[in-house]
């Protein structure tokens, strides 16, 4: 089974894999159903969606009418507008058929002008806050892309105490200088206060080519190979308190839920510089080249 720790402050033992469930976004009921049996099977006890996230919430929302107790359930806005912010949660709600869901998170809060909206008067944070006193929420989460993320995080935690934050996380991105610092920083912060630090991008491989054959279904090229995807996958977990979102590709689920149940073993830089170069792995975020504000899909 996979290990469990306290996610932040908010007094849950989560996985340490978390089950992005944007992989259920373009599927069948049936199919998704099957796919949730997974989670059980592995000890995965925490849930991340959003409202974006295609037909995903309504997916989830049978298997929770029996099984809502046994997880942490999470969901996203990408609305900055405090009105809209509550549309969305509330049709959120709707849509997986429940009261209340355990956090809600700004979706992908890196750019200025959305930050200054979400983060000021009548923002997306005023109407969530509200939403958590009527306990229409438990807990308020910040998520991001990019190599701008981790900065923005900080900023964030410091206008606000945020329960938890989502950042990519791996190798080829932390070669980024910039990035690297502002990450270590976050994570500093994040570990002080009891927040907790969700991570995704564990087992990107690549952006797609136009030459690429294989089916999409997940907006970058994936890892595949068994070792280098249990390296990268490790690569994460052998951190202390951090926390690796599944990829939205769930033909992979099974390879990453069994990376993540055997034992970590923590690898080298040269390894992973190898597993690069073998492999044609490529940070997916370049700053101010591919720091895209919006992409459509958070999911590890």
């Amino acid at each position: 089974m996979i290990e469990k720790i306290p996610f932040g402050n908010t007094g849950h033992e989560s996985s340490r894999t978390i089950f992005g469930a944007a992989a259920l976004g373009a599927m069948s009921q049936d199919r998704a159903d099957r796919v949730l049996e997974l989670l059980f099977e592995h000890g995965i006890n925490h849930i991340d969606t959003a409202a974006t996230y295609g037909e995903s919430e309504l997916r989830l929302a049978p298997w929770l009418r029996e099984h809502r107790d046994k997880f942490f359930l999470a969901t996203k806005t990408g609305q900055r507008k405090g009105e809209d912010a509550r549309a969305e949660l509330e049709l959120s709600l709707t849509r997986l058929g429940v009261d209340q869901v355990d956090m809600i998170q700004m979706h992908n809060l890196t750019d200025e002008p959305g930050w200054e909206t979400a983060m000021g008067p009548a923002g997306a944070l005023q109407a969530l806050v509200a939403a958590r006193d009527e306990g229409l929420v438990r807990f308020i989460g910040v998520t991001g892309h990019g190599t701008y993320a981790a900065a923005m995080h900080l900023r964030s935690l410091e206008a606000f105490p945020f329960d938890s934050v989502l950042v990519p996380y791996n190798f080829s991105m932390r070669q980024n200088p910039e990035f690297a610092t502002d990450l270590e920083a976050l994570i500093e912060v994040c570990q002080a206060r009891q927040v907790a630090i969700q991570t995704i991008k564990a087992v990107a491989r690549r952006r797609w080519v136009d030459d690429d054959a294989e089916r999409r279904f997940s907006w970058y090229k994936p890892i595949t190979d068994k070792e280098p995807l249990k390296r990268a996958v490790d690569y994460v977990l052998a951190r202390p308190g951090l926390f690796l979102n599944t990829t939205s590709d769930a033909t992979l689920l099974e390879a990453i839920f069994a990376a993540a149940s055997a034992d970590v073993v923590a690898p080298s830089d040269s390894q992973m510089a190898q597993d690069s170069a073998d492999l044609g792995i490529e940070p997916l975020f370049i700053r101010d080249q591919t720091d895209e504000v919006r992409i459509s899909d958070s999911a590890g």
